[in-house]
């Protein structure tokens, strides 16, 4: 049966997949709950726009409804610390928000202000992030104060620092982004018990994404009553967004950027974040190949991992299966994988005096290229040395990672989704582990979930999730060695084999890890 006929108006079903043997939740001051149950219990009821009545309408009106609350970030440069993949990434660090800060259309930072020249002269237009003075705050600018107008390291707070004192530098900064002086960052560590969310976004996206801000913004909104929290964000949560290799109009130092399972700089990240705040609870959440990423990661740390839960959200989980889904269809091939190509073939272009000093690269077939199938064929393969693009697919799928995984895990996926599957989504092996839950909506398309309001829905289930999680739950008494490598071969059974889900064709020469 098709979405549309899964659907009355405006109303989205919601289903829960998940073990027969669920994992029991020790919670803080409360009888112990079912992880599931939990998961139930926070998701409210799905209620979307039912003029966007199909996963097509749902994922399209993302190009055209970029409304979203407005996060603003400061951002830091990091050397990777993996010797095999060296390089620079950047993290944007959600901060407090300029005064009068409201919703975002992402034409510059949204201080508000006043628009209009109280002296009566017009304008053709103000430029992004300009507003009028009041008469009463230009009658007040006089001052004996001895500080300079401005300077690189010490600018309006408004404006922030824009250059990247670490010299690496930008291609360009996102809206409401700019960098922490070296001072700033120093002093970022601290003893306090703030909960901090780590995010990775989708493919070829960044911090700015819209679906992604509609989670952030409510985590971090700074509390308007005595004993507000203090932190960068000003709010009751913490939250950073680590943007791939080149994205976010961040620079790459190497000819590598990024695939479907590079873990290796968020777990750098997640290190640094345990390290930097030893107190902090340190949440996850994934957005479709942040999704499939932040999977692997949970894979391969297995029970050794420092996030107490996480979230993953539209992941293309099978990406071979995903991508024979694309080309199955007209507007999969047409659209989505056209779109998606040209903006991997836009990400190559801005960064390409880096890439092609990889020699086995052809700049000429790349820029020919239109489909992201064949850019993952002609960039992919030849950065990661796979053989062919379905062979890279198979080896960076997430699937049999979710098997490894031992944390809290909430996954959130629309049926109808026209990008991320419904058929390569691994219900079966849900059902095999304890520690992962997956709520699937009848509707909501690609990281889309447009309610008739505007809002997103997907935002309401992950809020409540992790919020329910921070508030109710005792990490340090779950057990995670539960799980299904500790059941052994079921019957009792003795066989010679053993099953490694984490276990990878593609690793790195001479060493014991595979990731």
């Amino acid at each position: 049966m098709t979405s549309l006929l899964t659907w009355t108006p405006g109303q989205s079903t919601t289903t829960f997949t998940h073990s027969s043997e669920p994992l029991v939740l020790p919670q803080k001051s409360a009888p112990k709950r079912a992880f599931p149950e939990l998961c139930k219990d926070i998701t409210p009821s799905c209620h979307l726009n039912p003029l966007l009545f199909n996963g097509h309408l749902q994922t399209m009106w993302t190009a055209v409804n970029k409304a979203a609350p407005a996060v603003h970030y400061k951002r830091r440069v990091f050397a990777s610390e993996e010797s095999s993949f060296k390089g620079h990434f950047t993290v944007d660090f959600a901060v407090a928000a300029p005064a009068r800060s409201g919703t975002a259309k992402d034409e510059g930072p949204e201080d508000q202000g006043l628009p209009e020249d109280l002296m009566g002269a017009r304008h053709a237009r103000l430029p992004p992030q300009t507003t009028r003075l009041a008469d009463k705050e230009f009658e007040h600018l006089s001052s004996e104060e001895t500080k300079p107008l401005l300077t690189k390291e010490e600018g309006p707070e408004d404006q922030g620092l824009r250059e990247d004192p670490l010299g690496v530098g930008h291609t360009r900064l996102p809206p409401r982004t700019t960098y922490f002086t070296d001072k700033e960052f120093e002093h970022l560590s601290s003893e306090d018990t703030k909960p901090l969310l780590i995010t990775l976004h989708g493919l070829s996206g960044g911090s700015y994404e819209v679906y992604l801000r509609h989670v952030i913004e409510p985590l971090i909104r700074a509390s308007t009553g005595e004993g507000s929290e203090q932190g960068l964000s000003g709010g009751e949560w913490e939250a950073l967004v680590v943007n791939s290799r080149g994205c976010a109009g961040s620079k790459i130092t190497s000819s590598i950027l990024y695939n479907a399972r590079a873990t290796w700089d968020v777990r750098q990240v997640v290190k640094w974040a345990r390290q930097t705040w030893p107190n902090r609870p340190l949440y996850g959440v994934g957005y479709s190949l942040g999704a499939n990423i932040l999977t692997n990661y949970l894979g391969e740390e297995g029970e050794d991992c420092l996030l107490d839960a996480a979230v993953i959200v539209s992941n293309p989980w099978k990406l071979e299966v995903s991508n024979l889904a694309l080309k199955r269809t007209w507007l999969g091939s047409e659209v989505y994988s056209k779109t998606m190509g040209n903006n991997m073939r836009n990400l190559f272009e801005t960064h390409k005096e880096e890439i092609l000093k990889n020699k086995s690269l052809s700049e000429e077939k790349i820029l020919q290229l239109k489909y992201l199938y064949e850019f993952d064929r002609a960039v992919q393969c030849a950065t990661w040395g796979y053989p062919t693009e379905t062979a890279y697919y198979r080896d960076a799928s997430s699937t049999d990672s979710v098997l490894s995984i031992r944390i809290p895990t909430f996954c959130l996926h629309a049926r109808d989704d026209p990008i991320a599957s419904d058929e390569a989504v691994p219900y079966e092996e849900i059902q095999q582990t304890p520690w992962v839950v997956m709520c699937a909506t009848a509707g909501g398309g690609h990281l889309a979930w447009y309610e008739l309001s505007g809002g997103r829905w997907h935002a309401k289930p992950i809020v409540q999730f992790l919020k329910q999680m921070q508030a109710d739950v005792d990490f340090s008494k779950i057990d995670r060695k539960v799980g299904i490598a500790a059941k052994g071969p079921q019957g009792g059974h003795k066989t010679p084999f053993a099953f490694d889900p984490m276990r990878r064709k593609a690793h790195v020469p001479g060493s014991e890890a595979q990731h």
